[in-house]
């Protein structure tokens, strides 16, 4: 994915600090299929542009973050794109059995601005034609608001402003929500973040909300831990949930020595409860910055959470925090490959870069450094309750590196040890390219690049695979975006066949 960041802190670039280290949590359906069925790795095809709206120019900072598909063939995907008058609009995709309908305008709140600048950060889909989207737009006051929008049985309705828990701060707001997660059609939860009503500045605070029979409910505030500081600037960024109002989200907060933990929200039954810090490796900083930033669950009780901390060395390192039968254990420290440098950098971008297809049996991929100015992806693979140790992403021929802006974006498994993952690399000519890369047997191949659309050349700096998901059986989907010219990025799909 090739999105600017600033890798010396550990932390990711600020447009995605909040609406991402979601992304997008888009749902996935990773389904089990004997390993002997998945003995060649698919073949992914030339990219499609994606059609626009009328009067559309392109997509601001090639952002087109979120996918969902609860079938094989039948997806949804959605972000935002300029008009000429450069007012920024939500979008809307649908692929129904296997072809891209003509694209969706979201229609904003009744609040919004005349420009809303709404952008779409998550899609979940319970099943065809029945989905939920979330993000943000800009009201009339120049105050950043959250949306939810539902599509019931193929119709998108507009989007509806969320409506804030009660000490939401009145006359200053920026409010987003990042993720969403449905289990069935008018059934999702969803988290994001808002600022309180404190003076003169509001503080950043959590904020799960629920729909119920297809009814959004009002926003409640995240309960934190006891040792939360007073400005805890929370930050949840993804969540996943198994079955009726059985979820977990992730994310951050400050403590009361000023020190960032990380995060962990549990609903039970449709009620969240009150968050917990994760248990960090024992090699952690008293001041770890810990950051949780995936989350995915295979069954109630059993999930698993990617993310990164700083070390007592001040390298930032890659951990893994597992759930087993409703317990979370301590983390986990990520053995980078070997010649990462002694600050590995290590990095996730948020989107749907976790996939465990069973329990124990999980992958997940990033970014790290090497030396002192070399970027690469990551794999990491856990098999039956071992997490391995990490593999560097194998670049096509002629490659230069992943680059300050590449490295592995999202990953789907069709099974355990079968998975593809959606990446950006910089070419020998300097361009970021976009690249689809197969495992086989639990084996990563080098990876392939995904051939633009006709006379375009590079991803640019913004674009690059935002997601890819794939199924037991059937095609595999990825979405993402690429540079049309010097300024103006255009989407693009791309399938298995």
């Amino acid at each position: 994915m090739s999105l600017a960041q600033d890798l010396d802190s550990g932390v990711p670039p600020v447009k995605f600090r909040r609406t991402v280290l979601l992304m997008i949590a888009c749902s996935l359906s990773l389904l089990a299929l004997p390993a002997a069925a998945m003995s060649t790795a698919p073949r992914w095809q030339s990219a499609k542009v994606v059609s626009l709206p009328s009067g559309a120019t392109g997509l601001p900072n090639g952002f087109l973050p979120a996918l969902s598909c609860p079938s094989a063939g039948n997806c949804s995907a959605g972000g935002a794109y300029s008009e000429s008058s450069g007012s920024v609009q939500g979008l809307l995709l649908s692929e129904v059995k296997g072809v891209w309908k003509t694209p969706t305008r979201l229609v904003p709140p009744s609040r919004a601005d005349a420009d809303p600048s709404l952008t779409i950060n998550a899609l979940s889909c319970a099943t065809t034609g029945n989905c939920a989207a979330v993000g943000s737009f800009e009201d009339t006051h120049s105050n950043g608001q959250s949306f939810v929008a539902d599509e019931v049985n193929g119709v998108w309705k507009g989007a509806q402003e969320v409506n804030l828990p009660s000490n939401a701060g009145a006359s200053v707001q920026n409010s987003e929500v990042h993720s969403v997660d449905c289990w069935s059609p008018g059934n999702c939860s969803a988290i994001g973040s808002y600022l309180d009503d404190t003076t003169p500045t509001g503080y950043a605070q959590g904020l799960e909300v629920n729909e119920v029979r297809g009814v959004w409910g009002r926003a409640q505030e995240t309960a934190l831990p006891p040792d939360t500081n007073v400005d805890p600037y929370v930050d949840i960024n993804q969540v996943a949930c198994t079955h009726a109002g059985n979820c977990v989200a992730v994310g951050s907060y400050i403590s009361q020595d000023n020190a960032t933990e990380g995060l962990i929200i549990t609903e039970v039954n449709g009620a969240w409860k009150s968050a917990t810090a994760a248990v960090l490796p024992g090699n952690a900083s008293a001041y770890p910055s810990a950051l949780l930033s995936e989350v995915t669950c295979v069954s109630t009780n059993n999930c698993t959470a990617v993310g990164t901390y700083t070390d007592v060395t001040g390298g930032v390192e890659g951990m893994t925090v597992t759930e087993t039968h409703a317990t979370w254990a301590r983390g986990l420290a990520m053995t980078m490959p070997s010649g990462a440098a002694a600050n590995p950098h290590t990095f996730f971008y948020g989107y749907g870069g976790l996939a465990c297809s069973s329990i124990g049996n999980c992958s997940a991929g990033g970014q790290y450094l090497v030396g002192t100015s070399t970027y690469e992806g990551f794999f990491i693979n856990e098999v039956k309750g071992t997490w391995q140790s990490a593999t560097e992403m194998a670049l096509p021929a002629g490659a230069q590196m992943a680059g300050r802006n590449g490295g592995v974006v999202a990953v789907s498994c069709r099974s355990a040890g079968n998975c593809s993952a959606g990446a950006a690399y910089l070419d020998a000519s300097s361009e970021y390219q976009a690249l689809v890369i197969n495992e086989v047997g639990g084996q990563w191949e080098a990876g392939l690049k995904i051939t633009l659309p006709t006379g375009n050349n590079t991803v640019g700096v913004d674009g690059g695979v935002y997601g890819l998901i794939c199924h037991a059986t059937g095609p595999c989907t990825a979405t993402g975006s690429y540079l049309k010219t010097l300024t103006n990025y255009e989407g693009f799909t791309v399938t298995t066949g």
